[in-house]
């Protein structure tokens, strides 16, 4: 026979799993929503994962992809993912756009800052891991339609850089 107190508590531990699966189901829908390349909300984003949580010097991820507004401006961030044993404040990284048609490509090098000595990693944390979006090029106008490709490598001393789970672009149309 259950008394009411134990089929309370049996009815808490269900309530319980039934918020768990929920807040897992959350998080996978609002993963999909965010890793998503979807330029009808005016938002593009990729990231490349890095094998062994380690960036090394050799790869250089290649992302591209298609723009059909040269009246738009646009926001262009650098987005990285790291563990907390990170071990630097920032990270260097170059940037190099070719645009479409023949030329080689223009190059920019930034340093960016991924924590302060006060406030530590500047990051969205979720456990251990930090997903930070780093602007790069505000209120940037493409000149011409087409494929752009933007190569992403780091700079670093350390090779491979260990920690680094992944790097990416984000493109996002100016709001007016």
């Amino acid at each position: 026979m259950i008394h009411a107190q134990e089929l309370h508590s049996v009815h808490l531990i269900n309530f319980t799993k039934k918020q768990e699966v929920k807040r897992h189901l959350l998080f996978l829908a609002g993963f999909i929503f965010v890793s998503a390349c979807n330029w009808t909300t005016g938002v593009f984003e990729k990231n490349m994962d890095f094998n062994d949580h380690e960036w090394s010097a050799s790869v250089k991820p290649d992302i591209s992809f298609e723009i059909n507004d040269t009246v738009s401006l646009y926001n262009i961030y650098i987005v990285l993912r790291h563990t907390d044993a990170y071990h630097f404040n920032n990270m260097y990284v170059r940037v190099t756009v070719k645009e479409p048609g023949p030329g080689q490509g223009k190059t920019g090098d930034y340093d960016l800052q991924l924590a302060t000595n006060g406030k530590g990693w500047i990051g969205t944390a979720m456990d251990d891991i930090y997903d930070t979006r780093l602007l790069i090029q505000p209120k940037t106008r493409f000149r011409k339609t087409g494929t752009y490709h933007f190569t992403l490598e780091q700079l670093m001393r350390e090779d491979p850089l260990k920690n680094v789970l992944s790097a990416g672009l984000r493109v996002e149309r100016e709001q007016e």
